[in-house]
């Protein structure tokens, strides 16, 4: 496993060490030894999973106060464009957005700390995310930042008439009226 520093402190791009061969192919997708050695020690309470079709958007999400997460992020199946955002407003870089493919094919994996919002757009016709939590959801400290918010100028990577998004995500504030940490 590869864990690759990103240019935003704390947030990770992992490549695992894919062995394939005519009959498929073997992973390993968390190992905890080798994630306390490069990440610290962190204790996963809950996994997710989605499925979503083309041009569903999920996002931008986080949870604020006790029960913020960090969050290790893959796609099982498909092809996504995710996006996080750094939400620390001591951080150096606060307000500002990295994008990733996540594939099934490409098997990479984002490790999230706490403070950041996240969420993707699916490429392909549809996708199944997987992603580890290190906190319990808590709905009244969910919170997020609108997708289309102008000062991020997030490149989703589609025309916006072809997004899919909830009625929730739509009605989320921009950035400078958000809740955060």
């Amino acid at each position: 496993m590869r864990f690759i520093n990103t240019e935003i402190q704390g947030l990770m791009l992992i490549e695992p060490v894919v062995h394939g061969d005519s009959r498929g192919y073997f992973l390993e997708s968390f190992r905890e030894d080798i994630f306390k050695k490069h990440a610290g020690d962190i204790i996963w309470v809950q996994e997710n999973e989605s499925m979503s079709g083309k041009g569903v958007l999920r996002g931008l999400h986080y949870q604020r106060g006790d029960f913020a997460q960090t969050k290790l992020v893959r796609v099982i199946t498909g092809n996504v464009i995710d996006v996080v955002v750094d939400l620390r407003q001591d951080s150096k870089t606060f307000g500002k957005h990295l994008s990733f493919e996540l594939s099934g094919d490409n098997k990479k994996q984002l490790l999230i700390p706490k403070g950041f919002a996240h969420g993707f757009v699916v490429l392909s016709e549809n996708a199944i995310f997987s992603y580890k939590v290190d906190n319990y959801y808590n709905k009244e400290s969910e919170s997020g930042v609108r997708y289309d918010d102008r000062e991020l100028n997030i490149d989703w990577g589609i025309p916006q008439n072809q997004m899919k998004l909830s009625e929730k995500d739509l009605q989320l504030p921009n950035l400078n009226n958000a809740e955060l940490f």
